[in-house]
């Protein structure tokens, strides 16, 4: 077949956004369902952050904060290193995997009662998008990726879009450090271009002060991003855009490699149901500080 043909007819830019918004929800549930915090807190660790930090970071190992800080650069340090490495002591890397992965699939089997039945058609696809994925420069998919999966079919689904997930969230920060935003800054410039955005959540659910954020803003309108009002200027708005747009490019790659058009629509058509069944429970919050929308778009 033509190359340029089959270019024209795989998967573009913006399917890896739509992908994105029908797995986020299943990998959500780590985050919000009852189930995770107790299994975080029956596998010793305490308060929700540490659960958050060790139970995201444990694919990486028994690593010190430093590498925790870096991978989730936009968490204030002081935030991180209240969890990490104590958390090690309570509760050991494998040990904490165990618990977040059998969580996750109980809270899926009793949110989203489909997702037993689709895992073993989308459990083929995705693995084969994993296999695709480049691991360089992004430290938290190649640590999920080379995680033994899971026996049960719906923790392994869990597992495949936790592991695509983070693909997707390494560029991202990439691709945000390299435009030279800080920690705080990212969330001022995506607070000041989505109208109404939860300014104090996202403030305080990643360890900023008011101090942070009136510096980092004023930071921002120093590099011409943010006008006086706080809203963003067009410089923002074309920095802000070209972010999302590289960050849809490179995560739409194994998509492309692995999938035909056919089989990237059907894995979007089997997600969706899944993802809408969890946002119907009413589960994970909205507005977010994952930027996650309330309804498919």
């Amino acid at each position: 077949m033509d190359k340029a043909y089959e270019a024209d007819t795989s998967p573009d830019a913006a399917f890896a956004r739509t992908v994105w918004q029908a797995m986020e929800p299943l990998h959500a549930v780590t985050y919000f369902s009852p189930e995770s915090r107790e299994a975080n807190r029956a596998a010793g660790l305490r308060g929700f952050w540490m659960g958050y930090f060790a139970a995201r970071a444990a694919p990486l190992g028994a690593v010190a904060a430093g590498v925790v800080e870096a991978a989730f650069y936009n968490f204030h340090p002081s935030m991180v290193r209240r969890a990490i490495p104590d958390a090690w002591g309570f509760a050991t890397p494998e040990a904490v995997i165990g618990a977040r992965t059998a969580a996750a699939a109980a809270a899926l089997r009793r949110l989203a009662p489909s997702t037993a039945a689709a895992a073993p058609g989308l459990l083929p696809l995705l693995a084969r998008v994993i296999g695709a994925a480049d691991g360089a420069g992004r430290p938290l998919f190649a640590a999920n990726r080379d995680l033994t999966a899971p026996e049960d079919p719906v923790a392994a689904l869990w597992q495949a879009t936790t592991t695509l997930r983070e693909h997707r969230g390494d560029a991202h920060v990439a691709l945000l450090t390299a435009e030279g935003l800080d920690g705080c800054e990212v969330h001022v410039l995506f607070a000041a271009s989505e109208g109404g955005a939860p300014t104090a959540t996202l403030r305080e659910n990643r360890g900023w002060t008011e101090a942070d954020w009136r510096a980092a803003a004023e930071r921002l309108a120093a590099r011409g991003l943010l006008a006086t009002d706080g809203s963003l200027t067009a410089q923002g708005r074309a920095l802000r855009t070209h972010v999302e747009a590289r960050t849809d490019a490179l995560a739409v790659r194994p998509y492309r490699d692995a999938l035909s058009a056919a089989e990237a629509s059907g894995l979007v058509t089997a997600l969706r149901p899944l993802s809408d069944e969890v946002r119907d429970s009413g589960t994970i919050p909205f507005p977010n500080p994952m930027g996650l929308p309330p309804r498919r778009t």
